[in-house]
């Protein structure tokens, strides 16, 4: 399935107009369906709109976030749905996750109960303790990066967007070491699934945590996007835009450096400044 989809538009340009076309990012429904063991009967955890592309690293990053896999022993599989009956449209939008026992119970537990959209990464919980979870440390990284090295990132990761380039409606979240150097990518039409498809990638590589990165996101931060960065173990988080209150004191309280408004050579510090030297 493609991320992206040409239509045709009527442009206005004061008194001109003229029909042109156009380049759209694709918003697709992925449902992602969980069950215990590969002969069991699965059921539904959540559907969320993405961009098609990286579906499996979306699932795995959002299983992940949500607490449901823990380790890559709680993920045994990933794939497509094999059943003939249904259309070829439908299995490229579903997802089938094989889970441990004790992450399947963990499934049972956070399922959600309406559709996520793509400009959010809460919809659907029942409560605020199934949003934020109780009684874990704080990050312990040692990792500190000058603010120089801070400033650069913006640009090297508008550099690398090919599919912004193109629709102008997308999200970016991007990885980076501690030299600067840029590590990993994803773009979606959720900022948050941009982040899940990311970490995602890791997850399936056996490489978290990632107590040694720096993760930029394109738009604003908000609590969602703090919450995915201490799952995934990253101590700095920097967004170009403005981050929400929870979002500080959820960094605050996760051990994680909250970096907002990085554009050219200005930017906040939210929580634990000494990070950043």
């Amino acid at each position: 399935m493609d991320s992206t989809e040409r239509v045709r538009v009527l442009s206005r340009d004061g008194e001109t107009e003229h029909d042109r076309e156009d380049l759209l990012a694709v918003e697709e429904p992925l449902e992602i369906r969980v069950r215990p063991a590969a002969s069991e009967a699965p059921v539904s955890f959540v559907t969320t709109m993405r961009t098609p592309g990286r579906d499996e690293d979306l699932a795995a990053g959002l299983l992940l976030a949500e607490g449901v896999i823990e380790r890559p022993a709680d993920l045994t599989a990933l794939e497509r749905p094999r059943d003939p009956r249904m259309s070829a449209e439908l299995r490229a939008n579903v997802l089938l996750a094989t889970l441990a026992p004790e992450a399947f119970a963990r499934a049972e537990k956070l399922r959600r109960g309406t559709v996520m959209g793509s400009a959010c990464g809460v919809c659907g919980r029942t409560s605020i303790e199934s949003v934020i979870r109780t009684g874990q440390p704080p990050l312990g990284s040692d990792l500190r990066v000058p603010g120089s090295l801070l400033t650069r990132l913006p640009e090297r990761l508008a550099a690398r967007q090919s599919i912004f380039a193109g629709t102008g409606g997308l999200h970016a979240a991007a990885l980076f070491d501690a030299s600067g150097e840029l590590l990993e990518i994803a773009e979606d039409i959720g900022r948050h699934n941009a982040v899940d498809k990311l970490i995602g990638a890791y997850f399936h590589r056996g490489g978290l945590p990632l107590s040694r990165g720096i993760l930029l996101v394109s738009g604003r931060a908000g609590f969602e996007i703090v919450q995915k960065a201490y799952g995934a173990g990253i101590p700095i988080l920097a967004a170009v835009s403005a981050p929400s209150s929870l979002a500080a004191a959820l960094a605050e309280a996760t051990g994680i450096t909250l970096v907002g408004f990085l554009r050219g050579e200005r930017y906040n510090v939210y929580s634990h400044p000494k990070r950043i030297g």
